[in-house]
């Protein structure tokens, strides 16, 4: 979920702070995890979070932020993989899904403690959110335009399909019965039989 694009004491430590928040957001919840815990557990100073970040809620929100950029970037790309809107959907289910159960404790922060932004940091996240709706929905519409769908509201399918995917973080375990790829797999199914698909 985090990259790091120089090998520098800072940014070594801005990624530390990062992880450790998610375990910590993750394990306690937003309001549950203090700054010393997260500096704590990367192995800093007790106040080393205010050296790089302005706030625990700025921390959060650059996570969510970079998180939620990320995954619009990637539907984007399974989309323009191919013409056809089945195979769109399709690709753009399983690849997102497959990203929700890798990635499933990033992906549960920065869905779930949304509440604990301010106002104006969850409507940019909510701005990158709307994008990736955006996106589903219209290979959803050519899909229905075209007739390889069929769906009596496309916009709330189109939602349904989205909120699947997301809930895929809440309950996916590493040790559980399921690998990512047999989840995405499964869900692509779900979701092309959810837009009326035909076979």
């Amino acid at each position: 979920m985090f990259s790091v694009s120089a090998s520098t004491p800072a940014t070594d430590a801005r990624t530390r702070l990062a992880r450790a928040a998610v375990d910590a957001f993750a394990s306690r919840g937003f309001h549950g995890t203090t700054t010393r815990d997260i500096s704590t557990a990367a192995g800093m100073s007790p106040a080393a979070l205010y050296v790089h970040h302005r706030s625990k809620e700025e921390l959060l929100f650059e996570l969510a932020h970079v998180g939620h950029l990320r995954v619009l970037e990637m539907v984007r790309a399974s989309v323009a993989r191919s013409s056809d809107p089945v195979t769109q959907l399709g690709d753009l289910v399983e690849d997102f899904v497959r990203d929700h159960a890798v990635a499933h404790t990033g992906a549960r922060v920065i869905n779930y403690e949304l509440a604990a932004l301010s106002e104006e940091h969850r409507e940019q996240i909510l701005a990158v959110r709307h994008d990736i709706d955006v996106v589903v929905r219209d290979v959803v519409d050519r899909g229905v335009a075209s007739g390889a769908f069929t769906t009596p509201d496309p916009r709330m399918t189109s939602l349904a399909v989205l909120s699947l995917g997301i809930d895929v973080a809440r309950w996916f375990r590493d040790e559980g019965r399921w690998t990512p790829d047999q989840v995405a797999a499964h869900y692509r199914l779900l979701a092309l039989r959810m837009v009326g698909a035909a076979g």
